[in-house]
């Protein structure tokens, strides 16, 4: 019988320096029986998002001594990206894979959030599947009142209060702990600096604008490059696939005479949706030149398995 599999995506607010980056690694990998799949960094919006896998007791030690570590080398105060956040650790997500369900994830999720809230002094939303309440489901409701608010309110305003551990918020900030099945995070980058054209496609293809169903999208600016983004969130890609997205953006861009310049995908993707595309997926959405094909979930897993 195959062993049980939970895949742990967590998110910290850390992008630009390989040194804090590498011991939040280190936390991770050295707990035995857990294999990491993947890590992305971005320097544009600080963060950097580690896949990791292993049997339920593993994950739940791995996630732990990855928060305590992020809390340890990530203040939120000298924190500066243009992704939201309101923690070191800003989003921790368990997804079932292998022998493992929603119910047992959302009681990992729990007993995490309670230690993480007891031991480590860090306020915990629960979201997804995992929430407590209707209006903490989605991720975005607890995550767009950022750092900087949430430190003043989380105290006085009712709405803010953690369902684990203190109102008050160290350096470390806050954390939301979730349960979901695969999602995917996808960004297109424009050959334009008019981040008023990146936030109106971004509302036009998100599903609480009315538009495309289970997309979460935001339109950003990365400075550096002197370009925009359209970064999203997939979280039902076999409903609304990759290449529905691209075309719908790459639509609405061309009425302003833009081009896309490339597309990216943070962490894993399913082979699935990059088939749709074609064999030739990485050309037709114009994928970056730090696309692995690694970063493909079976190939991961496979080579994981083969590490053993």
């Amino acid at each position: 019988m195959q062993k049980k599999l939970i895949e742990c995506i967590p998110n910290f607010s850390e992008g630009r320096d390989p040194k804090k980056i590498k011991k939040i690694q280190d936390a991770i990998s050295h707990v035995k029986g857990i294999h990491i799949l993947n890590c992305t960094s971005d320097t544009d919006h600080n963060r950097t998002v580690i896949t990791f896998v292993g049997e339920p007791k593993d994950v739940y030690k791995a996630a732990y001594e990855a928060v305590k570590t992020a809390a340890k080398v990530i203040n939120l105060n000298d924190h500066i990206g243009v992704h939201p956040r309101i923690g070191a650790t800003d989003v921790l997500p368990f997804v079932p894979l292998q022998n493992t369900n929603v119910k047992e994830c959302v009681e990992l999720a729990k007993k995490l959030s309670a230690q993480i809230g007891k031991e480590l002094k860090i306020p915990v939303y629960l979201y997804e599947k995992a929430a407590t309440r209707p209006e903490r489901e989605n991720l975005s409701d607890i995550r767009n009142v950022g750092y900087e608010k949430l430190k003043e309110e989380i105290s006085t305003n009712p709405e803010r209060k953690p369902d684990y551990g203190p109102e008050k918020l160290t350096t470390a900030g806050a954390i939301a702990i979730g349960v979901r099945e695969i999602l995917i995070a996808y960004n297109v980058n424009l050959n334009t600096n008019d981040i008023f054209l990146a936030r109106d496609i971004a509302r036009t293809i998100r599903q609480s604008n009315g538009g495309l169903s289970y997309v979460k999208a935001l339109g950003l600016e990365l400075a550096d490059r002197g370009i925009v983004q359209v970064s999203m969130n997939l979280t039902n890609y076999k409903e609304t696939s990759v290449k529905t997205v691209y075309d719908l953006i790459k639509k609405e861009a061309k009425k302003d005479g833009v081009e896309i310049l490339e597309s990216e995908v943070i962490g894993l993707i399913p082979q699935k949706p990059l088939l749709e595309c074609g064999k030739d997926y990485a050309k037709y959405l114009k994928l970056n030149n730090q696309f692995q094909e690694s970063q493909i979930l079976e190939v991961a897993l496979k080579q994981a398995a083969s590490k053993k």
